[in-house]
C-alpha cells in the first residue's frame, strides 16, 4: 500500500486586517447572554420603571386629563433634571444593573480561563485592548438599554408631549448629563465585573461576588453609619459612590453631606485596581507581524 506523505503548504496570501477586530467577541457575547435562562424575562422586566418614568412625562404634560391623580399636589410629576436624576440614581434601578451584570458579564472572562481559551484568542491577530474592548462592549450594551436609551428617550418624548422646545432652552445641558452619567456607569461596572470575573474561573462563584460584594458594601457603611453616625463611611458603600456622582452630574444636591470628588476617586481607584489586575490575569501569545 502506497502511503502518501503531504509536507507543509506555504500561503500566499496577505493578512487582511479588520476594522473592528473586537466586534466577533462582542457579537458572541451579546447573543450567549440572550440565550441564558431567564434572562429575557428579566431584561424586560427592567424595563417597567422606565415605562413609568415615561408615563409620568406624559402625564405631566396632560394634568388637566389626570386631575384625580394630582389632588395632593403635582410636585411627583414636576419633570426637571432632578426627575432624571431619579431614575438614574434610584437604589432599585442600580440594583438591576448590578443583576443584569451577573448574567452578561460573570462568565465573560471566567470561561475562557476554565477552557483555556485565551491561547485562541491571542493565536488570532487580535490584541489585549481588542480582548477587552470586545468582552467591554458586551456590559456597554446591555447597560445602555437600561440607561442611555430610556434617559435619551425621556427627554424626547417630553419634547415632543410639550410641543416645545422650553425644556430644551431651560436645560440644554441635560442631554450631555444623560449620555455622561451614562458612560459613567458602563465604566464602572465593567471594571468592577470584568476584574470578578477574572480571579475565578467558576462563572457561580463570580457571580456570587458581584451581587455580594455590591451588597455587603452597603450593608457596611449601615453598620458603620449607625454606630460612628459619620457620613464618610459611605465611601464604602458602591451604591452610595454612584449616587453621590450621579446627583452633580445631574447639578442636584449630594445625599450624602461630603466632597463629592470623594466619591469619584473611590470609584476611579477600583477601576484603576480592576486594570492592573486585568493586566496581570489575562495573558496571551499576540500576533507581531
Amino acid at each position: 500500500m502506497t502511503i502518501k506523505e503531504k509536507g507543509y503548504t506555504h500561503w500566499d496570501g496577505e493578512l487582511s486586517e479588520r476594522r473592528f477586530p473586537w466586534w466577533p467577541i462582542a457579537r458572541y457575547g451579546i447573543k450567549l447572554t440572550f440565550k441564558k435562562k431567564f434572562f429575557k424575562p428579566f431584561l424586560m422586566g427592567s424595563f417597567i420603571p422606565a415605562v413609568f418614568f415615561l408615563v409620568g412625562i406624559y402625564i405631566s404634560e396632560r394634568l388637566e386629563d389626570f386631575k384625580f391623580m394630582t389632588r395632593e399636589g403635582t410636585s411627583f410629576l414636576k419633570v426637571d433634571p432632578r426627575y432624571f436624576n431619579t431614575y438614574f440614581t434610584n437604589t432599585g434601578l442600580l440594583l438591576m444593573l448590578v443583576i443584569i451584570m451577573i448574567f452578561c458579564g460573570a462568565s465573560l472572562i471566567s470561561d475562557d480561563l476554565k477552557h483555556n481559551s485565551l491561547q485562541l484568542y491571542f493565536s488570532r491577530p487580535i490584541k489585549k485592548k481588542d480582548y477587552f474592548i470586545g468582552k467591554t462592549a458586551v456590559i456597554v450594551f446591555f447597560l445602555s438599554l437600561l440607561t442611555l436609551v430610556p434617559g435619551l428617550v425621556f427627554f424626547i418624548m417630553k419634547l415632543v408631549f410639550s410641543g416645545s422646545l422650553k425644556f430644551f432652552l431651560a436645560y440644554p445641558w441635560l442631554p450631555i448629563s444623560i449620555v455622561g452619567y451614562s458612560l459613567i456607569l458602563a465604566a464602572f461596572f465593567s471594571f468592577y465585573t470584568l476584574l470578578l470575573s477574572s480571579i475565578n474561573k467558576n462563572r457561580r462563584y463570580v457571580a456570587i461576588l458581584i451581587i455580594g460584594i455590591y451588597l455587603a458594601s452597603d450593608i457596611f457603611y449601615g453598620i458603620f453609619y449607625e454606630n460612628f453616625h459619620s457620613q464618610y463611611f459611605s465611601l464604602i458603600s458602591l451604591r452610595a459612590n454612584l449616587q453621590q456622582v450621579g446627583a452633580v452630574i445631574f447639578n442636584q444636591k449630594t445625599p450624602a453631606k461630603i466632597p463629592w470628588i470623594f466619591s469619584f476617586l473611590v470609584l476611579c481607584a477600583i477601576c484603576l485596581l480592576a486594570a492592573l489586575v486585568l493586566k496581570k490575569r489575562v495573558k496571551g501569545v499576540e500576533i507581531v507581524k
